[in-house]
């Protein structure tokens, strides 16, 4: 690709081989990569060594750039004549504000594309041993984002509560006592098993388990770090049989993405 270029690149959930390989061949080409909290060192040190980059990240209620203004630094380094890769943990449209920035770049007749990650659910879902669809558990899945403003519980939580389907929480740490509460209440067996992955397809990757109505008891006093993902359904049961995804050995090979915030 030659003259400025925007590519809105998936990094995936953590383990850098999940990376497609057109997100590797950007990686190696950018001359500006902007990238988020979760896309790890091992994956930046892929990328181009005479790119410049820039943190942009945003945690739970500290963000370092404003939306607007990575908006404007896309548009800006691209007019310059600029190969930019803004990279994202996950999938870029998924709870990933890809969709904001696309619109954006579009509206200003900037030249983009995007390629698509593999989002947190699938990727950490297949690490945990838990298929997020089942002919005797579930029959459809849903993305949910976890993060509740301000800890209300604003979500359809009668239809969240239905049987026969896999729920999964973005971004649902701090929201946990809220979401298993809302879902008993609404109708959901209080015993409707739930996994939370920490960390998910990494070497730090660790699966808590439980139930709605024991799990986010189960948790108090521990010290979980983000990202973490939440797993509502008869599926999350299936960890302790299918389980495969082996810490020790991921970090004995090299790409334990460490502490990611």
């Amino acid at each position: 690709m030659k003259g400025g270029h925007v590519s809105l690149v998936g990094a995936g959930p953590g383990d850098p081989e999940l990376l497609t390989l057109k997100a590797l061949k950007r990686l190696q080409s950018a001359e500006v990569i902007l990238h988020d909290r979760l896309v790890s060192q091992e994956i930046l040190a892929l990328a181009n060594p005479q790119a410049a980059l820039y943190y942009v990240g945003k945690a739970r209620a500290d963000h370092s750039v404003p939306q607007d203004e990575i908006n404007q630094a896309l548009v800006a380094w691209s007019r310059s004549g600029k190969r930019v890769v803004r990279l994202k943990g996950g999938d870029p449209f998924i709870f990933g504000r890809g969709g904001e920035e696309l619109q954006a770049l579009v509206a200003e007749g900037i030249a983009v594309e995007v390629i698509p990650g593999i989002t947190a659910a699938s990727g950490c879902s297949a690490y945990a041993g838990i298929p997020l669809t089942h002919r005797d558990h579930a029959q459809s899945v849903r993305f949910i984002t976890g993060h509740l403003k301000n800890g209300s519980a604003e979500l359809d939580w009668p239809a969240l509560a239905s049987p026969g389907q896999t729920l999964v929480f973005y971004m649902g740490l701090h929201g946990l006592p809220t979401i298993c509460r809302e879902l008993v209440a609404h109708g959901l067996p209080a015993d409707t098993p739930v996994a939370l992955v920490e960390q998910g397809t990494t070497a730090r990757q660790r699966v808590h388990l439980g139930t709605l109505d024991d799990l986010a008891g189960r948790l108090e006093g521990l010290t979980l770090r983000p990202p973490t993902l939440i797993i509502v359904g008869g599926v999350a049961g299936l960890h302790s049989s299918l389980a495969w995804f082996d810490t020790e050995q991921a970090g004995a090979v090299g790409w334990d993405t460490g502490e990611r915030g």
